[in-house]
């Protein structure tokens, strides 16, 4: 509903303007605001207006006029002067709060249309009824974005998106957490997912440049219809977790690019206890040190090549080779063969998500 700083913003602009005092109220008689001391009016007499048959009131100096919400009144607005054009000034803030209401409901109504959509609240005969009477296009591409904040920011988050995307353009921002903010960007046919890639990247960029704000983005892919916006919506989910567990490092995490950390997402967590300990038995890999990790990445990075990797991380290429021997006597896996290295990617991979399923627990 309309607040009632925009209702005070309006006539307040509209009386510097017009020279004319005006006055809102609701139907029972709570002064809403107003550009002039308002004790003439009491609550009998707007309750007397209010249920009468007539749009419209002269008492005095004071034209009392009635806003309507389709058929009901929601308002009583008050133009007060001795000028001929008291009454036409008085018609124009009506018919202007009039239209506000209407914008502002209508944003209200498609906020929950697209919460409902994301949350598969919907059936399908609905989506496309109530996509028609609020005015929403079915037939574009449009994919989802998913931005996760503190808690605490996210109506700073939504603000910024706000500021950066037009509803009149087809992208609608909404949340259905506390923690969440959701981007659903119209596209055109020409857009490819290069496109989602940079708007992405920009939004993490704006919000720390601009807000100072530490998030992580995810997309979902692109879809075609209207129905399938909620496919896109759980995509961006999918991918912000697996981004999460897997790829710590990166602040944007498409969908399509999730790779195996899809399918280990997916897998059930006993079928997890049992790969991991076929691979290590009673001898899982604690903690790894930061040391070890950067070794393992970056020689993972140089396609196992013993030398450039040394030579990346600036250590001795017999440095190199006694932390990966080390890393052999503790679990049994040779990195420098394909094999080894292949299983021993997968199952650090798995012991994280492990990790991350029991900290759910807590």
């Amino acid at each position: 509903m309309i607040s009632s700083q925009i209702i005070k913003t309006s006539i307040e602009e509209l009386g510097m303007i017009s020279k004319i005092d005006l006055a809102v109220w609701d139907i029972e008689g709570k002064e809403i605001a107003a550009t002039f001391e308002t004790s003439e009016i009491t609550p009998a007499l707007l309750s007397g207006f209010v249920n009468s048959p007539a749009d419209s009131q002269v008492i005095g100096t004071h034209h009392l006029l009635k806003v309507l919400d389709e058929e009901s009144v929601l308002f009583v607005l008050d133009a007060r002067g001795n000028s001929e054009d008291t009454y036409m000034i008085g018609k124009i803030a009506v018919s202007q709060l009039q239209h506000l209401i209407v914008a502002y409901k209508e944003r209200y109504d498609r906020n929950n249309f697209f919460q409902n959509l994301l949350l598969d609240n919907m059936l399908l005969v609905d989506i496309y009824n109530r996509a028609k009477k609020l005015h929403i296009e079915a037939a574009i591409p449009r994919a989802v974005f998913l931005i996760e904040t503190d808690k605490d920011k996210d109506t700073t988050a939504m603000e910024l998106l706000n500021s950066m995307f037009n509803a009149q353009t087809g992208d609608y921002i909404t949340a259905v957490d506390e923690s969440n903010v959701i981007l659903i960007k119209a596209l055109t046919p020409e857009d490819a997912y290069d496109r989602l890639e940079q708007i992405a990247n920009t939004i993490a960029d704006m919000m720390n440049t601009e807000a100072m704000l530490n998030v992580r983005v995810a997309y979902g892919t692109i879809v075609g219809e209207l129905k399938e916006v909620s496919k896109s919506y759980k995509e961006a989910k999918m991918a912000l977790d697996v981004g999460k567990i897997f790829y710590a490092e990166k602040k944007v995490t498409a969908y399509s690019t999730l790779g195996i950390g899809r399918l280990i997402y997916q897998l059930p967590i006993n079928l997890c206890r049992i790969f991991i300990d076929e691979i290590f038995g009673s001898n899982i890999p604690a903690e790894l040190d930061d040391e070890t990790l950067i070794t393992i990445n970056k020689f993972f990075e140089n396609n196992l090549n013993v030398s450039e990797t040394s030579r990346q991380l600036f250590v001795h290429r017999n440095t190199l080779v006694y932390r990966i021997e080390k890393l052999q006597r503790s679990t049994g896996l040779d990195i420098r063969t394909f094999d080894d290295a292949l299983t021993f990617k997968i199952a650090l991979m798995v012991v994280n998500y492990m990790r991350y399923l029991d900290s759910l627990d807590y």
